[in-house]
Formats: C-alpha cells, sequence, structure tokens
C-alpha cells in the first residue's frame, strides 16, 4: 500500500479487522491518499494485511508488474502490468503474502466526494468486477488522470487549505469517471450476449436474493419464461440461474460470518432460511464446509 503506516484504530469486535481511513495521515487531513505502494501493506501497525480483513473507504491499487493474486469477497484475482483492482467499502480483503505490490495506490474516504459524484462514478456499484484490464489508450489516459491527482495531492505549498481541497476532489472525479467507465464497459462486455435480460435478473437478484430464492419467481416477475431467463445467464456467467442466485446468497452469508458475531441461525435467517439446519446445509452443499468452522478458520 502507500508507504505511510496508519496509525488510526481498527475494530476487531467481530474477529475480522475493520479499518478505517487514516485521516490523520493524509495530507492536510484531506479525505484521500496515493503514493507508491510499500513492501509492508499495513493500515495499522499491529496487524499484518495477509490475514483477511475489511475496509471501510475505496482502495485502487494500478500495478506496475506482477503478476499480483489478491483475494477480493472470498474469489482470488490475478493482476498484472497494467491491470487495476477496485476494493469497495465493506469488502472482505487479503494481500498476498508471496506477490510483490508495485505500482500506484488510491485511497478515499467515502464521505470525501459529493452525493453526485458518488452516483455518476458508480462507487457503490458492487455488482462491477473489482479487476480491471484497461486496453492501451485507456489505461494511458488513466496513469496520465492519476499522476497528476498524485501531483496535485502533495502540492500543498501553493493554494490554501479549501482551495486545495477543492482541487483535489475535482482531479479526483476525472479519475473516478474514467475508472467507472471502463468499470462498466467491462461488466457490458461480460454480459453483452445477454443484453438486458441477466441485466434486469442481476439487479433484482441483488436486491431481493435474501427473501427470494426462486428462479420461477424471478423469471415471472421479470416478464420472461424460465427458458429465456436460462439462456440469458447462461450466455452471461456460463451458469444457471439457480447457481447465480446460490452464489450471491453464499456471498452473503459469507460476509455475515467474517463480519459479525451474530449466530449461525440469525445469518441463515438474514439470507431467506428461517430452519438454522437447513441453513446449515445449503452452506456446507456450497463451500464443503460448515458455517462454524468457515468463521473458525477465518479466525
Amino acid at each position: 500500500m502507500a508507504d505511510r503506516t496508519p496509525q488510526g484504530g481498527a475494530g476487531a469486535q467481530d474477529g475480522i479487522k475493520t479499518f478505517p481511513f487514516p485521516v490523520d495521515l493524509s495530507v492536510s487531513g484531506v479525505g484521500m491518499q496515493i503514493g507508491p505502494m510499500g513492501t509492508g501493506r499495513t493500515w495499522h501497525a499491529d496487524a499484518p494485511l495477509d490475514r483477511v480483513h475489511r475496509i471501510d473507504f475505496h482502495v485502487v491499487m494500478l500495478f506496475h508488474g506482477g503478476p499480483v493474486r489478491h483475494m477480493i469477497d472470498f474469489a482470488e484475482y490475478e493482476a498484472s502490468a497494467g491491470d487495476l483492482l477496485w476494493i469497495r467499502p465493506g469488502q472482505v480483503h487479503r494481500f498476498s503474502r508471496d506477490s510483490g505490490y508495485r505500482g500506484t495506490v488510491l485511497t478515499m474516504q467515502p464521505g470525501f466526494l459529493p452525493r453526485a459524484t458518488v452516483e455518476a462514478t458508480g462507487l457503490y456499484r458492487y455488482d462491477r468486477p473489482p479487476l480491471l484490464r484497461p486496453d492501451a489508450p485507456r489505461l494511458a489516459a488513466l496513469e496520465h488522470s492519476l499522476a497528476q491527482l498524485e501531483r496535485e495531492y502533495v502540492d500543498t505549498t501553493t493554494l490554501p487549505l479549501s482551495l486545495h481541497t477543492s482541487v483535489l476532489r475535482h482531479s479526483l472525479t476525472a479519475f473516478l469517471l474514467r475508472l467507472a467507465h471502463l468499470a462498466a464497459s467491462s461488466a457490458e462486455a461480460a454480459h453483452e450476449q445477454a443484453g438486458t435480460t441477466f441485466t434486469r435478473f442481476r439487479d433484482a437478484v441483488e436486491k431481493d436474493f435474501a427473501t427470494n430464492h426462486s428462479v420461477s419467481a424471478y423469471a415471472d416477475g421479470l416478464g420472461y419464461s424460465r427458458r429465456t431467463l436460462v439462456r440469458a445467464v447462461r450466455a452471461a456467467t456460463g451458469e444457471t440461474p439457480k447457481g447465480f442466485i446460490d452464489k450471491r446468497v453464499i456471498l452473503e452469508a459469507k460476509r455475515l460470518l467474517a463480519h459479525t458475531e451474530m449466530p449461525i441461525g440469525r445469518i441463515g435467517a438474514a439470507v431467506g432460511f428461517p430452519d438454522a439446519a437447513n441453513f446449515s446445509k445449503f452452506f456446507h452443499q456450497h463451500t464443503d464446509t460448515a458455517p462454524a468452522q468457515f468463521r473458525a478458520e477465518l479466525r
């Protein structure tokens, strides 16, 4: 991460450390940091980041070398030179002990940008892929924009603090708009064969997965036949609609197991299983481990 090592506190009440944005170590105390990735890769002095943890701020890493393996929400991603990883607040992730992280890292406090900018840049589109691979022209534009942002970030001598902060917000917005366009394009490219059918299904699942696990119910609600929905989801993801729904349910269950001290039964109820035994059976079928064992192994 950036060479500065944050000293702020980290929540550990749930067994998985949650790291807040280190405002005290940001230049002039603004809600962002940017700099070269350091070898220590720590948000906090007492916790190495090769352990599972989560953050309550955005992290964007632009790699100058690789390959680097990085876990985000229990999925492994391999990034190489020219790739970007975008990790959003609340996501579980872990650095690879054996990988050399080289490049530039940007961290940003959620409240640093105004609401209109947040909406325009899709900062909380968790359905967007975290690993982005821009082509040469887009990479050059992103690198130029990021370099300009870094120059503005370290320039604290020519502007009053209020104006410096405003300039940073504008420069950060310019970079994030480019990044958001790349993320949206990547998502569209992955789903272009399915058109709007999969997109509507995906959005419906994201909204209702905690209460609706029925493929037929989603098809009826969206006005598609079950066969049409199956074709669209297979074209976009290579899996069945039921598999897509189950994967989203499992991800949420893993997040709750990692992030909270909620009893297993309550976690099951939160993702649509009123019966704790049915939830444990479902979780074991999809992960080859029991919920309690999964939580214990993380900790």
